[in-house]
């Protein structure tokens, strides 16, 4: 296969085509994950811990355990592409494995199931950072549909996010919870092929092939490392499933590891090695680089912050619409899963729009205002929730009206900085750690999960009733998302009122 130029290959809506295969690779690859997510938590209340009066705590800590070895599994999944399989080999090997664990997550029986999401795990290091970046490898450096083209593959996961939490939840509610994640599996081949297609007809042309060390096929102890990759991914399954299944504290209330468990453990390690680091690579800086760096760790703890918040929806808030959110002849609770990515489709362009505008007439303001701003809509839309408890009808269910609402607040926030902090990271770090200090904003995401952990698991309501709800458990939601607003609407005011001192920080980075 020769190698096509950027320029010369064939051209769609003025993109290269292969970004129109990835996007739908993409696309149904999200489909799949946020498809398995929307059903997750009520799966593992309902039917995996339904007989633990603790059901709830359990799932906070399974639920927070995954999300962060899933987004912890991108670090180590993005360097063995790098440096062994390359892109090509890396998605395909990530996406057998997502869709066999979606599979197996048909099968209801627990062993199943923590096998399942470890697979899942797995299968997403592989897949999700090379996807990603297979897209860049389409533009020539410097070209300015760089970004634009970034925009389509972006909304090819918003539309997966979208559409997958309405299909596998109808799905799960209608015809059994196996239906509903079996869809996903077929979501992630359907992904697959459509990345296959685009290799067969070569539109990627020599990209994404294993470097050409040919590291892939040296051996070591005989076996070659690309066939050693492949059995050590499958071999960690069963090691994961175990971190998975120890969600119990390791030690009593008043102790020294209290509510900790294993994964939570294993995480603070990760976060204290990981600022060890940094101190040691801003001592080693110069001084506009430290100041830099420094910038970059206020932002990538400030989008940790708002990740935690964010991602309560597929826990907390996903148990809030099932138990007290009058549904009735709108949606599911699962499907409530699908309103965030509603939002950010309806409203990307025109924030994008307002964006531009604003900078024509200079007055588009720094990250810095962004960051702050974003964190006051998401205490806004917490506030929002937290106040329905007055609308409650006498079964204690409040209006469908409160969650659209919570959600429209949240996702203007997250278009406020999600999109402009990655960016800002490339700018800020020094050339020669760019991909250090990339690896640590994607771990923002692995610990924003330990924050859903730990609010998952003061928001538990302990019964022996797998189906309460109503007033029972109204007044603990209400008060619950009164506290996050409060912390969300004070980190938002901190970091407007610390605006101008990390402006100074960016120095020449807007």
């Amino acid at each position: 296969m020769s190698q096509i130029s950027p320029a010369s290959e064939k051209q769609i809506l003025g993109h290269p085509q292969g970004l129109f295969y990835l996007f739908f690779a993409e696309l149904w690859e999200r489909f799949s994950f946020y498809g398995m997510r929307a059903l997750l938590t009520l799966y593992m209340v309902q039917v995996i811990f339904e007989k633990l009066v603790e059901r709830d705590y359990a799932t906070a800590a399974v639920y927070s355990s995954y999300g962060s070895l899933v987004y912890a599994s991108t670090v180590v999944g993005g360097r063995i592409s790098d440096s062994i399989l390359g892109m090509r080999k890396s998605i395909f090997l990530g996406g057998i494995l997502m869709s066999i664990g979606h599979f197996v997550l048909a099968v209801e029986h627990n062993i199943a199931f923590f096998l399942a999401l470890s697979l899942i795990i797995v299968g997403n290091g592989f897949f999700k950072p090379n996807i990603s970046t297979f897209v860049g490898t389409l533009y020539e450096k410097g070209d300015p549909k760089k970004d634009s083209g970034f925009t389509i593959f972006y909304m090819g996961i918003n539309i997966g996010g979208w559409i997958a939490p309405l299909l596998c939840g109808w799905l799960a509610a209608k015809y059994g919870w196996h239906y509903g994640f079996g869809l996903a599996g077929i979501g992630m081949l359907t992904g697959l092929i459509f990345f296959w297609s685009g290799i067969k007809k070569g539109v990627f042309g020599d990209r994404g092939l294993p470097p050409a060390t040919g590291a892939i096929d040296k051996p070591i102890a005989g076996i070659k490392q690309g066939v050693l990759v492949t059995i050590l991914a499958i071999a960690s399954a069963p090691l994961i499933a175990y971190l998975l299944s120890s969600y119990k504290p390791l030690g009593a209330e008043g102790t020294m590891f209290g509510d900790t468990n294993i994964v939570n453990l294993l995480f603070y390690f990760i976060g204290f090695a990981v600022l060890g680091y940094m101190a040691y690579v801003m001592v080693k800086a110069t001084p506009d680089e430290r100041k830099k760096l420094f910038a970059a760790v206020l932002f990538t703890f400030f989008m940790t912050i708002f990740w935690g918040f964010h991602e309560l929806s597929g826990s907390v808030i996903t148990l809030f619409a099932s138990r007290n959110v009058d549904l009735s002849g709108i949606m599911t609770a699962a499907q409530t899963n699908s309103l965030n990515s509603m939002w950010i489709i309806i409203l990307a362009i025109p924030i994008s729009m307002m964006w531009t505008w604003l900078t024509k007439r200079k007055m588009n303001p720094r990250t810095p205002y962004k960051f702050g701003l974003g964190l006051l809509f998401a205490g806004v839309s917490f506030y929002i929730l937290a106040n329905s408890g007055g609308s409650a009808n006498e079964d204690g269910l409040v209006p469908f009206s409160y969650l659209l609402l919570m959600y429209f607040l949240i996702s203007v926030g997250e278009l406020f900085m999600s999109p402009v902090g990655l960016s800002k990271m490339t700018d800020l770090a020094p050339q020669r750690i760019i991909a250090f200090i990339m690896g640590v904003w994607f771990l923002s995401s692995a610990f924003a999960f330990q924050v859903v952990g730990f609010i998952g698991k003061q928001m538990a309501i302990e019964s022996s009733d797998a189906n309460i709800g109503g007033f029972d458990t109204l007044d603990v939601y209400t008060g619950g998302f009164m506290l996050i607003a409060k912390y969300a609407l004070g980190a938002g005011v901190i970091v407007l009122l610390a605006s101008p001192l990390i402006k100074k920080l960016m120095g020449n980075v807007h």
